[in-house]
């Protein structure tokens, strides 16, 4: 068990550092490039993974209609969102922001899929926005930037894409999810990309390139493999636990790359937020918490 707490700490340590590293990534590519560049890698990864294993399924057309809405909401947008809002957006705000989404899921849970909004739940949603207005207030108002709604829109994908993993995990095994809407959302972010390929800022730096590639394959593809088979061996409820811990991540790394000083009030809005989302989370029945095992995280 021990293993699989440290795996589970290592994927999480990944991905809050996301926030940072593609804050530099932007800052080198322009959003749309950078998107469809890396969901190209992500893509290529996981089709040869699949075709290694052999483990490509066969899928009605039902799902395929689920998968679809999976691959332009969970894929395509999720990731376009994500590095349009951190071209402005601070990094740490945005994880913190992102946090939010077991509360949002939560919440969409209860009016599309008629699941049972407890008390402890509607507290756990009331403390983590609580938490996030503590974040975002500037000392005389609330400050939503353009990048903050951004990531706030990223935030809402990746909950809808939870929900419809969740009715897709009773017939489809993960990585064909994975796959299939991976590929539906590059496909559907190719004509977009071309449409607007003007004025774009692509890097020539070699670090650059090899900083996306590495980020692209190591945190949406190997990272992800490895975090939903530690799922099986712990259950949802505690990972989700960990998955808490991304927004600290992010503050370090901020710190120590990007020199971002972490404040007093940014620390008590992430205390709050994850105070909510852990009563949100634990407040869940098991059954249902435990479907939530695929990651299609930015």
């Amino acid at each position: 068990m021990l293993r699989s707490y440290l795996l589970l700490i290592f994927c999480v340590t990944v991905w809050g550092s996301n926030f940072v590293f593609g804050t530099i990534l932007v800052r080198e590519f322009s959003p749309f490039f950078l998107a469809a560049t890396r969901l190209l890698f992500i893509t290529l990864f996981l089709l040869g993974y699949a075709l290694i294993t052999r483990r490509l399924g066969r899928v009605s057309r039902k799902d395929w209609g689920l998968l679809f809405a999976l691959g332009i909401i969970g894929v395509f947008l999720n990731h376009w969102t994500f590095y349009q809002g951190l071209v402005t957006a601070d990094p740490t705000t945005s994880a913190l922001i992102l946090a939010l989404t077991p509360v949002t899921t939560a919440l969409l849970a209860a009016v599309f899929l008629r699941e049972r909004l407890t008390p402890k739940m509607i507290a756990g949603s009331i403390i983590a926005t609580l938490g996030v207005m503590l974040v975002i207030y500037n000392g005389s108002a609330l400050q939503l930037s353009v990048g903050l709604l951004w990531i706030g829109l990223t935030m809402v994908t990746f909950a809808i894409s939870i929900i419809l993993v969740r009715m897709l995990a009773q017939r489809i095994p993960p990585l064909v999810t994975t796959l299939y809407s991976t590929l539906i959302g590059f496909g559907a972010m190719i004509p977009v990309t071309a449409i607007n390929a003007t004025g774009w800022h692509i890097s020539g730096q070699l670090w650059a390139w090899g900083l996306l590639i590495l980020t692209a394959v190591l945190m949406h593809g190997f990272v992800t493999l490895i975090w939903n088979s530690q799922l099986q061996q712990v259950g949802a409820a505690k990972a989700a636990m960990f998955s808490n811990l991304e927004p600290f991540v992010a503050m370090i790394f901020g710190y120590f790359i990007l020199d971002k000083l972490v404040t007093s009030q940014q620390l008590l809005g992430a205390l709050f937020i994850v105070g909510g989302v852990t009563l949100t989370t634990l407040s869940k029945e098991p059954s249902a918490t435990k479907k939530q095992s695929l990651k299609l995280e930015c």
